[in-house]
């Protein structure tokens, strides 16, 4: 095959940048993350109206707050936090100090990561995120060992490949920066062909980089892919996807990959991490709730699912439900109108349309709600089936619904069961319970936390809220192959720089303010505005993402404003 002249020169120009990262100071490389947070300032409107186009929402749609959020916004506070981390190794610290670290069950430490600040405390009152460690750390280990590469910043990786992703818009470059700042790589970033329209906005924000031959982006089909991965120069490979796309990559596509996998034979030999998708699940522990809080947390569940339309790796794809719950019809009356009523939006990711025809296939006699949108709701999983739901990701606005005998702490353990070894994949596990029923259960509730097998666990609040925290890991739960990948090998995003970690733990409030008030929950948070369902997401995405770039306190007035009518 012939070589790919664009190819060779992007790694030969990494190559020679590599000596120009080694010989850059921590402070160097913070000055850098500075001109990256003020470029991606400056491109955040382009960026965000190019991901609107590719995506197919109007300008004026709320949902165009999810492209705010998930795109420029958590590019930018992913910076800072680097930024922040750089500056404790330079003073000599450890970019922990200053974060509280607690006990964890089983032998592990919670580092607390948010909130961390006033204008975290403010802005996502209510809402706690915990990076926990693998079992046996000690906190003085956990002090000590974090700042990965960047405690020895003149000892580069070689050049690394970032497969990016095409479904949400920050993935990619949060990719690259991780490379460079966890792994002390250079990077070249293919775009998956989907993005391909922002690399002009991507070449402005890693400018400062790419000036530096630290950071090269190239476009092209899955053979650019296969090239750039199989360079000999290249020393590394990461990748966002499925885990049928990681396993082409690794062993080949069709009858002969499968057959090389079979026997742990790959083609692609040198080192990968991956962050891929899986069957995510949402428990929903029964309890006493009010009107309201069924059709909170149906809106809850279903922006669980239809955010970015299910094109989300994180995305819920099996609601497990107490089929002992009173109240267990009442909320699939909820869920089912909050399904149809959510906005419609295109099915703009390719192979949409193929992933509902599968399911419907699967499931022809279910119910498929939403007139012409493609949803799918599908009722009546069988725990005790192999059902394709569990075992295949959609990808797709395709949510199922499974039930489980039992309540309290029976339903629990059976419901941490399934999740564990019925379902594919070990990315994100949201948990949803009132607060009464958290307090009954105590520390059998923390004990299920750890014996959930996930990277993300998520209590009252979606998994995605781990994606957006800069400081919290992101990734599959430890110890996947190549050959049983599952959810991935690796973390993509830790901006502490600690080492090892297993999970981040997210906890929300179980209802919004102001009705929290009235019921005793002292949270401000209102209606989230990552929720589909939210009215003012736009506004509020937009200055959240701006406040992002220069945190100050004259701009809190307008954020709160627009979050609190949504």
């Amino acid at each position: 095959m012939s070589r790919n002249s664009d190819v060779d020169q992007a790694v030969a120009d990494l190559q020679k940048g590599e000596a120009v990262w080694a010989s850059l100071t921590l402070g160097d490389r913070r000055a850098l993350l500075g001109e990256l947070v003020a470029a991606t300032e400056a491109q955040a409107k382009r960026w965000v109206d190019i991901a609107l186009e590719i995506k197919g929402l109007a300008p004026d749609s709320p949902l165009a707050g999810e492209e705010w959020i998930s795109g420029p916004y958590p590019v930018l506070t992913g910076a800072g936090a680097l930024m922040a981390s750089l500056e404790a190794l330079e003073r000599g610290g450890s970019p922990v100090d200053g974060f509280k670290v607690t006990e964890a069950p089983g032998g592990r430490r919670a580092v607390h990561v948010l909130p961390h600040n006033a204008f975290d405390w403010l802005l996502l009152n209510g809402f706690e995120v915990e990076v926990w460690t693998q079992p046996g750390a000690h906190p003085v280990d956990v002090h000590r060992s974090a700042g990965l590469a960047q405690k020895t910043p003149e000892l580069t990786g070689g050049v690394g490949l970032v497969l990016g992703a095409g479904n949400i818009f920050s993935i990619a470059p949060l990719d690259t920066l991780y490379e460079l700042f966890a792994h002390n790589r250079v990077v070249v970033l293919k775009l998956n062909p989907i993005t391909d329209r922002l690399l002009p906005v991507l070449e402005e924000v890693f400018a400062p980089f790419i000036a530096r031959d630290l950071v090269r982006i190239v476009r092209g089909g899955a053979d650019v892919g296969t090239e750039l991965a199989q360079h000999p120069a290249v020393t590394h490979v990461h990748m966002t996807g499925s885990n049928i796309t990681h396993d082409a990559i690794v062993f080949g596509p069709g009858e002969a990959g499968a057959a090389r996998k079979a026997a742990n034979n790959p083609l692609l030999t040198k080192p990968m991490t991956s962050e891929l998708g899986g069957v995510s699940p949402t428990i929903v522990l029964p309890g006493k709730w009010s009107a309201r809080d069924l059709r909170f947390q149906a809106e809850h569940l279903v922006t669980q699912k239809l955010h970015n339309n299910g094109y989300n790796c994180v995305a819920s794809q099996v609601v497990v439900l107490s089929a002992d719950w009173p109240q267990k019809q009442q909320f699939l009356n909820e869920l089912r109108w909050a399904y149809d009523a959510a906005p419609t939006r295109t099915a703009y990711y390719p192979g949409s349309d193929v992933r509902v025809a599968s399911a419907l296939e699967s499931y022809p006699e279910d119910n498929r709600i939403g007139q012409g949108v493609g949803r799918h709701l599908v009722t009546g999983l069988s725990p005790d089936r192999d059902e394709d739901a569990f075992r295949t990701e959609y990808f797709s606005p395709v949510l199922g619904v499974t039930e489980l005998p039992g309540t309290g702490l029976d339903f629990l353990g059976a419901a941490v069961d399934l999740a564990n070894n019925r379902l594919t994949g070990t990315l994100g596990v949201n948990l949803i319970a009132h607060p009464k029923t958290l307090r009954t259960l105590g520390q059998r509730f923390e004990n299920a936390i750890a014996n959930l097998r996930y990277g993300t666990v998520a209590v009252n609040a979606w998994t995605g809220v781990g994606f957006l925290t800069a400081r919290a890991s992101w990734g599959a739960f430890p110890g996947h192959t190549v050959d049983d990948v599952q959810s991935g090998i690796g973390v993509a995003h830790n901006a502490l720089l600690i080492k090892d970690p297993e999970r981040t733990v997210v906890r929300g409030p179980f209802r919004p303010s102001p009705r929290s008030l009235a019921t005793g929950m002292l949270t401000m948070s209102p209606r989230p505005p990552w929720f589909v369902t939210n009215r003012t997401a736009a506004v509020t995405g937009r200055r959240l993402t701006y406040f992002a770039a220069r945190p100050r306190w004259r701009s809190l007035p307008a954020i709160f404003a627009s979050a609190l009518r949504g």
